[in-house]
């Protein structure tokens, strides 16, 4: 029956799910992997996970995938039933990471469109041997396999409230149904959050493919017990798709006993009997599958009952309080609902969007608006709305697309963890203002770099632990990855306490590779320049090639792709004390607030955050240099000054500043003056990039078009800064 089982519609289903459920068991081994053991809640969580990816990968029948998590799926229950003393923390951390990335391995061939083909014979084989050590050190102990077996038995106890109600819903399904055992539980799962009680029939509707065809024969049978009332729960089930029709009848309590003889059919259900007499005849199969007890009856058989993974339990929380599900902890309260989304979709709707705000530009700014008595209140105000329709909608847009560094953050935790173990060091990972949020195009871009100023950290800017003794330094290595928003950018930096970088031999590889001035003196060079040397194509501190550094490539790749997104790389150092690895870029690609400003006959715009303010200033106001440089006096401080015109080399612009403007600008606490001819008012600015053809300059970060057709350079005030 396998082959008629259409999965290509789940398979995207089941790589977003699992994938997520991988991301959260990695947050959580990374943040154990220091401890003495995991605690019982991180044992749990794997524990499920691991079940839950089994089970799932069973159906979708990728039988390595679910090999290797019910094999560490065994590991997890022994520790969690049997305690074991000394399990070996870190090795056991290295055993969750393999299998980890052996699924994620696996899940990436199926999402390019190949199959599920690795072994994990060879990964099974050591889990195994792990297993077995544990068990070694317990051999007075018998401890039950852990079998995978789907739940069997319900245990309830049918203690309910004055709120409570009692409901028999029959539903049927379309003949050409495809896996409706399948369409069956996610009607079983909507509803388990609001149970008090739940029974199904069939029961096994996951493992057994043959109940898919019980369904569409005889239809899905559910008793539920709930607080929820009639309307609210036709509510949740309603035809549409696979289901062709919902039967929903509220019934009372002791109808509601009987089980499924309430529909006429179904295991009969005995609660006169004592427990011994249950118990036998619960042996012989007179109950079938479904066993049904009292409250007091229930307690007494817990207690002989060994559960399997998988079972579900139902226990009482004590009069006047609803149950809820042994096997489930309590959920935390959703305050949201989420949706997956194509991220390709997403990047069209942003292109629309900057469409728009160009489009709105092209109206606004039309030269038909223009003509002299032409009165056009109603237009204006009608366009007002209509701007402000648009500006919500592009910070919704926007919005969506902002998503939080912390998945990012925590795949260098796991490069630290690595590299760390191989290289031999002990290093610790901290992270700070993880929770900042950037556009998803932008995490796409600084993931790369991230991961090399990490690795380098790790590999030669912490020193072995020989080293670190030798020096006095008593704490652990440590690499911090922090991040914070401040002037529209974010900033992200990569900190070691380690040796720091060593001025004088960067710059001794510096004249032995002829990178540096033979004119200049090593002294007039200051540490900013030094460091930023170790950027440079083919330049490495290191005298050892390692597997993770010192072939000279790495640091250029890191600025160019920071560059490609119009960020910086700074770099910072203390000799003996550590290094810092600071990333300075953009919240975001797409479209930002620019004042548009005229230069001869060519047109800038500069991001409105950068702007102090403007100013007319009187042409004796400015000081001239006898090397050329500028300084305009304002209130009685001077601030260096640009001419755009003469700084991009521009004709027929303005030379007096009383017939210019000066527009003082601020980054990074630093301030200057930029002159140039006009300013021609401010509006949103759909940033474009450089055309490749063209070659890099300096102080322009992109391009925009503008209402009236004309191309507009973005100016970069960094840029301008470094100059």
């Amino acid at each position: 029956m396998a082959e008629e089982f259409n999965v290509e519609g789940m398979l995207d289903m089941y790589l977003f799910e699992n994938r997520q459920l991988l991301e959260q068991l990695q947050e959580k081994v990374l943040e154990q992997k220091d401890d003495d053991e995991f605690d019982s809640d991180a044992i749990n969580e794997i524990f499920r996970t691991m079940h839950t990816i089994k089970g799932s990968s069973g159906i979708m029948m990728f039988d390595e995938i679910t090999e290797v998590a019910h094999k560490l799926e065994d590991i997890f229950f022994f520790i969690r039933e049997s305690h074991p003393d000394n399990v070996p923390h870190v090795e056991l951390v290295e055993h969750v990471l393999t299998v980890s990335d052996f699924i994620n391995a696996e899940m990436d061939k199926l999402a390019d469109g190949g199959q599920a083909d690795g072994s994990a014979k060879e990964i099974v084989a050591d889990l195994d041997k792990f297993l077995s050590s544990l068990k070694g050190e317990n051999k007075e102990e018998v401890i039950k396999e852990n079998v995978h077996q789907e739940p069997t038995q319900f245990y309830i106890a049918p203690m309910a409230t004055s709120s409570s109600h009692f409901y028999r819903i029959y539903l049927t399904y379309a003949p050409d149904t495809i896996m409706a055992n399948v369409h069956a539980y996610k009607v079983v799962f909507s509803l388990k959050d609001i149970a008090e009680d739940l029974l199904h029939y069939p029961e096994d509707i996951i493992s057994d493919e043959s109940s898919g065809a019980k369904i569409l024969e005889e239809g899905f049978k559910i008793l539920l017990q709930a607080q929820c009332t009639l309307e609210e729960l036709q509510e949740m089930i309603k035809e549409g798709y696979e289901i062709s029709s919902v039967e929903i009848e509220e019934i009372s309590a002791a109808k509601y006993q009987m089980g499924f003889d309430a529909f006429g059919s179904g295991p009969e259900i005995d609660l006169e009997s004592s427990v011994e007499e249950i118990e036998n005849k619960a042996n012989q199969g007179a109950y079938g599958d479904m066993l049904i007890l009292p409250a007091a009856t229930a307690a007494v058989v817990e207690e002989k009952k060994e559960y399997v993974p998988g079972d579900f339990v139902i226990e009482s929380k004590g009069p006047g309080k609803s149950k809820k599900l042994v096997k489930d902890k309590a959920k935390k309260q959703e305050k949201t609902s989420f949706i997956s989304v194509d991220v390709r979709k997403m990047d069209q709707l942003m292109d629309l969007i900057g469409e728009l705000v160009i489009s709105e530009s092209v109206v606004l700014q039309n030269q038909d608006l223009k003509v002299p008595g032409l009165k056009l209140d109603n237009f204006h105000k009608a366009a007002g709305q209509m701007v402000k329709i648009a500006t919500d909608l592009q910070d919704v847009i926007m919005s969506m697309r902002m998503v939080p560094l912390t998945n990012t953050f925590q795949k260098m935790n796991r490069i630290v963890f690595d590299v760390s173990r191989k290289l031999g060091k002990d290093i610790e990972f901290q992270m700070i203002g993880d929770t900042t949020e950037v556009d998803k195009n932008i995490i796409e871009k600084i993931s790369d770099p991230l991961m090399h100023l990490v690795r380098n950290s790790v590999d030669h800017g912490i020193e072995t632990q020989e080293e670190r003794a030798a020096k006095g330094k008593t704490e652990k290595g440590r690499v911090t990855l922090s991040a914070k928003t401040e002037s529209g950018k974010v900033w992200i930096g990569v900190a070691d306490n380690g040796a720091g970088l060593d001025r004088r031999k960067i710059l001794e590889k510096a004249r032995k590779h002829e990178l540096l001035d033979p004119t200049r003196l090593d002294s007039s060079y200051s540490d900013k320049e030094v460091y930023q040397l170790i950027t440079l194509p083919g330049f490495s501190t290191n005298d050892k090639v390692t597997e993770y550094s010192g072939r000279g490539v790495g640091m250029d790749v890191v600025v160019s792709n920071i560059q490609e997104i119009g960020g910086t790389l700074e770099i910072e150092s203390t000799p003996g004390e550590g290094s810092l690895m600071l990333l300075k870029i953009p919240l975001t690609l797409a479209i930002i607030d620019g004042i548009v400003m005229q230069v001869g006959n060519n047109t800038f715009v500069i991001e409105t955050r950068c702007v102090k303010e403007f100013i007319n200033v009187k042409q004796e106001s400015v000081i001239r240099k006898p090397n050329g440089e500028e300084f305009v006096m304002i209130r009685g401080e001077g601030y260096p000054m640009i001419r755009l015109g003469k700084w991009y080399g521009i004709d027929h612009c303005k030379e007096d500043t009383q017939q210019g403007m000066m527009v003082m600008v601020e980054s990074e606490n630093k301030s200057f003056c930029l002159f140039v001819d006009d300013l021609i008012g401010k509006q949103e600015i759909v940033v474009k990039p450089i055309p490749d053809y063209i070659k890099k300059v300096q102080g322009l970060s992109g391009c925009t078009q503008l209402g009236d057709g004309r191309i507009a350079l973005i100016l970069d005030v960094v840029g301008l800064l470094e100059e």
